[in-house]
Parts: structure tokens; sequence; C-alpha cells
């Protein structure tokens, strides 16, 4: 997608979709050159369709040769809070695409402020994506490749920090929508050491050396598939030395069956999301090389298939974990935790500042939070402040939930150091207590992006599938380190 600030009256400028930011009102306030050119009867038409300029509200109307395109979005500012603008463009970018518009120009100026470009091209780049790779040819709509922006008193310039973060995002997502027999252990790890450039390495165990190091929870995990295992280690230097380093832990299950505890059909018809917390490490790393922070980052993720066959592991197994804690398994739905685990280990003896994880761990999370919201878990209060505050400048829900002692206490076991399961309540709450005990040394934060990270169905500018949640937040938060 290339970038422009608009130099030229929006409604001379040839495209295929103008679209135009309205503020909320009743009446709404139209630009008068729309008014001259369109007719005094666009008014009242927007009257009839009770179109109130609400935000992320559109109306797209034929222009009748009276404008330079051949049609014309309004859309809803709503009051123009930050997010109502990033959503509003996102409705332009869902827009545009459904009609296969390849230019369009997107005037915002009905509003001030700096950071409204910005803004716009987070929302207009989440809302315009699209994954039809495999689809047939003749059955795709083109994305977006040209954005024209009517508003801020900034030159935009192509390839800046914001396209970079949303190019990552999409990376993200296409990574999360790929299918599972397309996208699984091996070649995940492939496509993630395809991404080594001079600043950054890539390290990648197989199957027969994350057994002999002793990672028994990915071992375990990943050893009922045909298709075995795979641990990556990302590592990002800066030419110029770094100020600080900090690692970022992802869950990258390509498939969960469920293993022996079955998911039922329904349950498993959309695991190929259960990487995403990989895949937003793997679109964080990208965008962090392609910045050229002053921080050293490590990205590292365990890559399995939790399938069934002899050899998969049972309820009642005791696996020795890379640390040499024993846990018992009690489900082997809870899958997530153990590659975690093994990872979180291996990320601390990095001696880095600071430890996030990310994954699609628990349903739980999702009866507490919805779909919208990511738990956030640590002990630490200014980590948790500074996420929080990072994911409210991003548009990314985040709610921090508990993480006291008696739900550690649920993890005693009679036959082994702990288990990993706990009790029936509070379940996000124990999978959080459970990665604790593998964390020592770093500040350490859990984000729990069970919700938010693949929808069912579209939800707002977010199409069906993969969302690429709290990329945005994490490139924010390792931003604000270098200050």
């Amino acid at each position: 997608m290339e970038l422009h600030l608009l130099r030229t009256p929006s409604v001379d400028t040839e495209c295929d979709l103008l679209a135009v930011g309205v503020s909320a009102g009743k009446p709404v306030l139209l630009p008068q050159v729309l008014l001259d050119r369109m007719g005094l009867g666009l008014a009242e038409l927007l009257t009839a369709e009770k179109f109130e300029g609400k935000a992320e509200a559109t109306l797209q109307l034929p222009t009748l040769g009276k404008l330079a395109a051949p049609y014309l979005l309004l859309v809803g500012l709503g009051d123009a809070a930050p997010d109502q603008i990033r959503g509003a463009a996102g409705a332009v970018g869902m827009a545009a695409r459904k009609r296969g518009a390849r230019k369009v120009v997107l005037d915002l100026s009905a509003i001030d402020g700096a950071e409204v470009p910005s803004l716009a091209v987070q929302g207009f780049a989440a809302g315009n994506y699209q994954f039809d790779r495999h689809k047939a040819e003749a059955s795709r709509k083109p994305a977006c490749v040209d954005l024209l922006l009517g508003a801020g008193a900034e030159i935009y310039k192509a390839g800046s920090r914001d396209q970079v973060v949303a190019e990552a995002q999409g990376l993200v997502r296409d990574l999360v929508n790929e299918p599972a027999n397309v996208l699984y252990p091996e070649t995940f790890a492939a496509f993630a050491a395809s991404l080594a450039t001079d600043t950054m390495t890539v390290e990648v165990w197989d199957d027969a050396r994350i057994e002999a190091e002793g990672m028994g929870g990915l071992h375990a995990v990943g050893r009922g598939s045909a298709r075995k295992p795979r641990f990556v280690h990302m590592r990002y230097r800066p030419a110029g030395g770094a100020i600080t380093s900090v690692a970022l832990v992802g869950k990258g299950v390509t498939y969960d069956s469920g293993g022996m505890s079955l998911k039922p059909s329904d349950g498993q018809q959309t695991m190929r999301c259960d990487m995403a917390g990989a895949a937003t490490v793997v679109g964080a790393m990208v965008a962090v090389d392609r910045l050229g922070l002053p921080i050293e980052v490590h990205g590292i993720f365990g890559a399995a298939e939790n399938m069934n066959a002899a050899d998969s592991y049972k309820l009642g197994d005791v696996l020795t974990m890379y640390d040499g804690t024993t846990v018992e398994v009690n489900n082997t739905d809870a899958e997530g935790r153990l590659v975690l685990a093994d990872c979180l280990v291996y990320a601390s003896k990095l001696g880095v500042s600071h430890c996030l994880d990310l994954a699609t761990l628990t349903g739980a999370c999702v009866v507490a939070l919805g779909s919208r919201y990511t738990g956030l878990f640590t002990e630490d209060d200014q980590l948790a402040a500074d996420l929080l505050c990072a994911a409210e400048g991003a548009g990314d829900g985040l709610w921090r939930l508990p993480m006291a002692d008696h739900f550690r206490k649920t993890l005693e076991v009679e036959w082994a150091d702990t288990n990993h399961m706990g009790g029936r309540w509070g379940g996000a709450s124990i999978a959080a207590a459970f990665l604790s005990r593998f964390v020592k040394g770093p500040r350490w934060a859990h984000l729990d992006i069970a919700g938010p990270a693949f929808m069912d169905k579209p939800e707002r500018y977010y199409g069906k599938g993969g969302t690429g949640a709290m990329l945005r937040t994490l490139v924010s938060w390792l931003e604000s380190l270098e200050g």
C-alpha cells in the first residue's frame, strides 16, 4: 500500500473511492464543496438514511459523474476520539476491499491533529486486509495500493513507522490465517529463518535437539504428530549497540486437536489460530528490525502440533521441563502452557531485563473478558502500567487480571513438583500462575490473547480470522524503552 498526503482538492482527485469523514451531529455538517457538486439533495438524503456521523457508520453513494470518483463514502467520526478515527479509517478500508478499489482518497479534513494520519493508516490497513491466497484467481479482489490522506499538517512519508507496523500486523494475520496443512512446525520455523538479516539471526532446533536439550514440555506436546516440533530463537541486535535487552515469547501450536483430551469437532475448526502468540512475536521482530530500534530483542517460540498417536503424551504422565521441574499432566488440551514453560526458562537464561509472553492460552480468559480484550497478568505494577498505556495508545483492548498466591496452591500435586491445570475456577489466572514458576530474573508479564487474536465472524473493521491483536502494543512498548 502506497501512502501520500493529499495536495489537491479531494473531489477533483481521480480515484476509485472518495471517503469523507463526517463528525457526529444532527444534522451532520458536510463540506460545502460536496453540497455544491452533489446538490442540496445530499443533505436530505442523509436525513432520510438517518446518517448522523456516528463512529464507524458509513453511507456509500454513486456520484453519477459529479465528482472525479465514481463512488462517495461518508464515514462517521463520532466525537473524533483516537479509536473512533482509527475505526472510521478501518471502515473505509473494509469498504474499499469489498468494492475492489485500488486507489482511495480518505479526506479527514473535518478534524485536526498531528496524530490523524497515523491513526488513519493503522485503521485503514487493518480494514483493507484480506487473505485470499487459497481462492481461485477470478474470485480475488485487489487490496488498495494507493491511499491519499487528506488530513494532517505533516507530510506522510511512504515507508514510515506506521506503515511498517501496519505491514507487520498484516504478516501476523497472514500467518494465523494459513491452514495447518500449509503452516506446521517445520514450515513455520523455515519461514522465521527466512527473515534473517544483517541485524537479525535465527536459530532453529529440530525435535532431536529439543529432546536432547531437555525441553520435555515442547517435546511431549509435539511427539504425537508426524510433523515434529521446532524451537525457534530470533535475535535482533541493533547495528549501533543496544541500550537494553528484552525477550518476547510466543505459543506456536500450529494445530491443536486437544490430544488425548480430544476437542469436539466444532472446537477444532479454527485451531489453526493456536499459534497466534508466536505469529505476533514474529511480526514484532520484523517491525523492530525494519525500524532499527536501539534495543536487543529476542523472539522465541516453540512450534508443535498437538495430535493423537501411539506415542502421544497422556493424562497422568510426568514431564521433566527445561529447568528440571517435573509436571504431572492433568489435561492434554492444556498443552500451550507446557510449550511456553520451556521457552520461558530458555528466555530467562539470556540475561534480559524484561520478558513478555503471548498465547491463545485459555478459554477462561475469553469467558472473563470477551473477544476484544487481552488478559494481562503480572506482579510488576510498573510493567502493567506501561503495557496498559501502550495498549491504550495502540487501540488494543488490554485488562489486568489477578495473580494471587491461592492460584498457585491449586497447582500442588502428589506425584510431581507441580501440575499444570489446578482447579476449575479462575483458569486464566491459574495458567499464569503456572507460567510464573518458569521465569527467574527478568521482569515478566503474560498476555492471554485467546479472545481478540482470531474472529469467528467479522467484527468492527476486522474480517473473519486473525487480527494481529497486540502487535501495535508490543511495538509501542518496545519503543517506549528507548527513553
